[in-house]
């Protein structure tokens, strides 16, 4: 379907793949009314990263709602949005942007379906709070007739040979052969400096995160756009699994990675983090990183020791 598909500039109906240079609004007034199927997002958190001018709170939320008020007019009345944002701080104090977003999408109509807690291990270390290690995804939609398919996001069982014990069913298998449904927490590693996504994009998220908003909310030929493009991990994500992708981007050098990066994925040798992947162990891998080097080793073995036993006690 997009193998010989090329990267346009002017989003058209008729179009596969469109990464637009200027901003969002521009984009956005061209989109016909109720065409867009998924908008997913990662906006500017006003935190000062060298892509955004740090703005006043206020002028902030005004500035997301004109982009919203687009989004809206364009999402189908089957569709769904995504936004995902991380925290505004001032002065060592925080405030949740999904909590300022969060009546800019209701006065619209939208209605709030999860709010999705993405955890990460990796981030910047504090010393005079905790370090923040998630961010959320609000998701809304236009109608209560919205798209949904769990399908083809379920996750493995954890038991999966588990039984009903009693009634009816007794004795036939209680979890779905297909797997789980993974739930409002998601546990996936954030694109940092060993990460095989990583670019020169100071704050990336990863295409498996974007990739499981499109599976379970598109269907093959719906089109994905994002507002604030980055270097391209919706439209990857949307192309990956055949659906259509537009999206804006400001920022002339991330424009130029996210053409690339589109085009590696368009090649088939883009390198990304797979779905399925567990998530890295380094007690199972044996780093040596985990001996401390200024604990006593006596004590060190002792404390395994400990371990061992809580680990394999009965219940």
């Amino acid at each position: 379907m997009f193998a010989n598909k090329k990267i346009v500039e002017n989003f058209s109906l008729s179009e596969h793949i469109v990464v637009y240079f200027g901003d969002c609004l521009d984009l956005l007034r061209t989109i016909p009314n109720d065409s867009i199927q998924l908008i997913v997002t990662s906006p500017p958190y006003n935190i000062g990263k060298e892509y955004e001018k740090r703005l006043k709170l206020e002028l902030y939320f005004n500035q997301q709602y004109n982009v919203i008020k687009e989004c809206v007019r364009c999402l189908s009345p089957l569709g769904s949005i995504c936004w995902q944002v991380g925290n505004y701080v001032e002065k060592g104090s925080i405030i949740p942007l999904d909590t300022v977003l969060y009546p800019i999408f209701t006065n619209f109509g939208l209605k709030m379906r999860n709010r999705v807690i993405w955890h990460f291990e990796h981030g910047l270390h504090c010393s005079r709070r905790f370090s923040g290690r998630y961010e959320t995804i609000i998701w809304f939609t236009k109608s209560d007739e919205y798209f949904f398919n769990l399908d083809p996001i379920r996750v493995p069982q954890k038991y999966p040979g588990k039984k009903y014990f009693k009634g009816p069913n007794a004795g036939k298998y209680s979890c779905n052969p297909l797997g789980k449904n993974p739930g409002d927490l998601w546990n996936i590693p954030n694109v940092k400096c060993n990460h095989v996504e990583k670019t020169d994009h100071p704050c990336q998220f990863p295409v498996e995160l974007i990739e499981r908003l499109v599976l379970s909310m598109t269907k093959e030929g719906d089109w994905v756009l994002d507002p604030f493009l980055g270097t391209g991990t919706s439209i990857i994500a949307a192309i990956r699994h055949k659906r259509r992708g537009a999206g804006a981007e400001t920022v002339e050098r991330y424009v130029e990675l996210a053409r690339k990066r589109i085009k590696e994925e368009l090649d088939g040798t883009l390198r990304t983090r797979p779905m399925d992947k567990p998530i890295y162990d380094p007690k199972e891998a044996g780093n040596s990183l985990k001996i401390s080097p200024w604990s006593n080793p006596q004590e060190d073995k002792q404390l395994k020791l400990i371990e061992y036993f809580d680990d394999h006690q009965t219940k």
